[in-house]
């Protein structure tokens, strides 16, 4: 087992928790746990281009927007997005959210969390271009 299993990586009051990332696979696969407290969302809606991405819903309701179609997702839903999907999600609710998240292949782990934790922490606001090359590095595209 690598190094970076089982790493937890924070974002603001979102948790990463790493169970496999690519190394452990040969570059098949990462998977990871992603804690969404009550009201948060991700930043920037973005598309996968390297990368397939299937969620899981382990606790709570989470509202993905995929394309611009909305979808609840709760504990024993799933959803895949495909590569291109313009994508991002957040906890409208009042209770906590968790689901487990899987990208194939694995180029999408750790080391991008960490990075866009260390900008999205620098004072000031995320410079845009630093967050847009970061994505593009790790198979992202800010939209």
């Amino acid at each position: 087992m690598s190094s970076a299993s089982k790493e937890t990586i924070h974002l603001g009051p979102m948790r990463i928790d790493f169970i496999v990332d690519a190394e452990d696979s040969d570059g098949t696969v990462t998977v990871f746990e992603c804690f969404v407290p009550a009201g948060s969302k991700a930043a920037v809606p973005h598309s996968n281009v390297a990368f397939e991405e299937t969620i899981y819903g382990l606790e709570g309701i989470c509202t993905w927007t995929i394309d611009g179609q909305r979808r609840e997702i709760g504990p024993g839903d799933s959803l895949c997005i495909r590569r291109g999907q313009v994508h991002g999600f957040e906890n409208r609710s009042s209770g906590d959210v968790k689901m487990l998240a899987i990208s194939t292949p694995g180029v999408f782990g750790p080391v991008y969390f960490s990075e866009l934790s260390k900008l999205l922490g620098a004072a000031g606001p995320p410079d845009p271009a630093a967050v847009a090359e970061l994505m593009h590095r790790h198979g992202l595209r800010a939209v």
